[in-house]
């Protein structure tokens, strides 16, 4: 097993292995917003009468916008506004290392990145910025995959008030026991989770990322990303998933707490959409991490989606995530 070589909670010191076992593979940029002329109260107030929402989606480790597409195309479908929000230096702001475009390892293993120093404040501060103006709009949704769970708890906490539900689908949702992404992977619940291990690229406590080679050509080393990411779809399908990859994630993104108040997050109405044959997030952590939230406000539980044959970035069809996700908007009560 990949173990750590700390104890301290807050997740400092995280090892390149342990840190590796929580990848978090997914996306996010946009918005649609109401028409002109209607003011942000006329506005916020039609969108409660017609249930209708902002879902502010927020990605996961590696990764930006594109992931999010097809289910926030769903939702625009039936009404709903989508802002798919890229952290920063993701996406919209990605870094690409020179190296890795020639795929010079060597050089890849040394090339400085700017997310280096980036952390949890910096992810919370960009969703809570997009939530406080997405709020003016009527209710808001705010849903994170994988790693965008702990933004998620974070914002949950900062501003509770603005959030109609959150949701994790197949996230971290830290607890103070778990306190940290590090804690959660390293529990023994995530035992059978599948880590790239060897595809990490250079010493990310020196490079102060984890840096993954996401081109690369090894069959080996594809099948072990398939298996992680996405082991049920066809090859071109996982080839595209792979193309919305970035190489960089900060290191400290990983060790950041993030345990939810019972007074901010805890009485926010919350959903888990569980994952049943994730190989990143297991579904035996995912359960943990349900029942740990549950017992902190065991007034406000999770309500909770199965979906027993996904992997870790969800169905190939998005359908059914967006149905899930669609009845998010009705008021509680």
């Amino acid at each position: 097993m990949f173990m750590r070589n700390d104890t301290n909670e807050e997740g400092k010191g995280t090892t390149r292995r342990t840190a590796l076992r929580g990848l978090g593979l997914a996306v996010g940029g946009m918005a649609l917003a109401t028409g002109p002329g209607a003011s942000a109260a006329s506005a916020a107030s039609a969108a409660q009468r017609r249930g209708l929402a902002t879902y502010v989606l927020v990605h996961g480790t590696h990764s930006a916008g594109a992931f999010w597409v097809p289910i926030a195309r769903e939702l625009v479908l039936r009404g709903h506004r989508v802002v798919m929000v890229d952290q920063p230096r993701h996406g919209a702001e990605a870094f690409v290392a020179e190296s890795y475009q020639r795929q010079d390892l060597a050089a890849m293993a040394v090339e400085p990145s700017p997310l280096k120093g980036l952390g949890l404040d910096d992810y919370e501060a960009r969703v809570t910025g997009i939530v406080r103006r997405a709020a003016r709009n009527g209710p808001v949704v705010l849903v994170g995959h994988s790693l965008g769970g702990v933004s998620v708890s974070r914002v949950a906490d900062a501003v509770p008030h603005l959030l109609h539900h959150i949701c994790y689908m197949a996230a971290f949702c830290p607890s103070r026991v778990l306190p940290t992404a590090d804690a959660c992977t390293a529990a023994p619940e995530n035992a059978n989770a599948v880590s790239p291990v060897e595809l990490t690229v250079g010493d990310p406590d020196r490079l102060g990322v984890l840096r993954l080679n996401f081109r690369t050509g090894v069959g080996g080393e594809l099948a072990l990303l398939k298996e992680m990411i996405c082991a049920d779809y066809p090859d071109a399908d996982f080839r595209r998933t792979l193309a919305g990859m970035q190489t960089d994630e900060p290191v400290a993104a990983y060790a950041g707490r993030a345990v939810g108040r019972a007074d901010t997050w805890g009485r926010v109405p919350r959903t888990y959409l569980r994952f049943g044959k994730d190989r990143t997030i297991a579904t035996s952590l995912q359960d943990r991490m349900i029942a740990e939230a549950d017992a902190s406000t065991p007034s406000n539980r999770f309500r909770v989606h199965d979906f027993p044959d996904a992997s870790h970035v969800g169905p190939l069809d998005p359908t059914p995530v967006a149905t899930a996700l669609n009845t998010l908007a009705r008021r509680e009560g």
